[in-house]
């Protein structure tokens, strides 16, 4: 039997992104799409790509209701914003639905850390406690938390996502130090979400290229950290500093490290990457300097490693590369979805 997933929140860039995505499965299928606009919307006319795609009943939005969604669904993706998500979790949850939260409501591991990040209250917290994080080359089977079988699982950010995964094989391989790593990030306006806001129209981002956000203070550095230090086993605090591209989608990062000495070889450095990901299918060790173009459109991430010397010093250079609404987002939750359910993690994506 194929695995009926609800979409809560489908008019949003993500939410378009995992109806695609759930129409190409062989295994899996949109079945209630739930959104909080007042009035039934056919979502062939919010986003007609999806024409011909869907029946005429399965292209109309209907109230977001627990108990419908889960007489509907096995499995709900929250597509929601920030704070949303923990409003509507416990329901489902409590109905038998797994849970697939794409918002940040369930990343961070303590409701102390998110109140603190988001400004607000966490009303959930006893599933923040045990909500499974969702990066599966890092954590698919992490002890007392593993993918498979997981009822709530906290998909991560995109910005996050692209820095463990570039990170992690040079701290796991103790090739470089935990201290003073520096993320340099950008990525394409879609990562603001769909909602019409005046600085990211295209006509004013085209020609532009510039940093944003709290310096140190980005909402995605905790998360970054929390990751890492899993990594590491001991606290682990980079600099995280994002940046707009005059581009629809893509995310790239930049990251600098100092090597844990100078006997660490660029050699060493490619063995890392290889020896964490060998078995991965959506990690790609690239020898050029990744480009986002070349990601575009696919769960992939490119990764490129190698160390910089200037004058008396050297660092070791990390690059990532990936789309931000599909290995950023929508992707990578379908990818979670197959992981819970016992599916090859590939399975509708490649």
């Amino acid at each position: 039997m194929p695995i009926d997933a609800a979409i809560v929140g489908p008019t949003g860039y993500t939410g378009f992104h995992l109806i695609d995505l759930l129409l190409r499965h062989p295994e899996a299928r949109p079945t209630y799409l739930a959104s909080r606009r007042a009035e039934p919307i056919d979502l062939r006319n919010e986003f007609p790509a999806l024409g011909g795609r869907l029946s005429d009943a399965g292209a109309l939005t209907r109230p977001i209701d627990a108990a419908a969604i889960a007489d509907a669904a096995d499995v709900a993706f929250l597509a929601l914003p920030h704070t949303a998500s923990m409003a509507l979790a416990p329901a489902l949850l409590d109905a038998g639905v797994r849970v697939i939260d794409l918002s940040a409501d369930y990343r961070l591991q303590s409701a102390e850390l998110f109140e603190n990040v988001y400004a607000t209250p966490h009303t959930d917290a006893g599933n923040l406690l045990s909500a499974v994080y969702g990066l599966p080359e890092l954590f698919r089977d992490a002890p007392g938390a593993p993918l498979r079988g997981a009822t709530l699982v906290a998909n991560p950010g995109c910005y996050p996502t692209a820095a463990a995964l570039a990170i992690a094989p040079l701290l796991s391989h103790s090739l470089t130090k935990s201290q003073s790593i520096l993320i340099n990030a950008a990525s394409g306006v879609s990562g603001a979400g769909r909602s019409a806001k005046t600085h990211l129209l295209m006509s004013e981002r085209f020609g532009g290229y510039g940093a944003y956000g709290k310096l140190g203070g980005h909402r995605h550095q905790p998360e970054i950290a929390q990751s890492l230090s899993r990594v590491a086993g001991h606290g682990v605090s980079p600099l995280f500093v994002p940046h707009l591209l005059p581009v629809d989608v893509g995310i790239l990062e930049t990251i600098y490290l100092d090597p844990v000495d100078g006997d660490v070889t660029e050699a060493d450095l490619v063995e890392a990457y290889q020896d964490a990901y060998a078995d991965e299918p959506f990690v790609r060790l690239v020898d050029h300097l990744p480009d986002i173009k070349h990601v575009r459109g696919t769960n992939f991430v490119d990764l490129h490693v190698g160390l910089a010397r200037f004058g008396e010093s050297t660092k070791v250079v990390a690059f990532a590369a990936m789309d931000n609404l599909i290995k950023g987002a929508s992707g990578q939750a379908v990818q979670n979805m197959n992981a819970v359910f016992g599916l090859p993690e590939t399975c509708g994506l490649i």
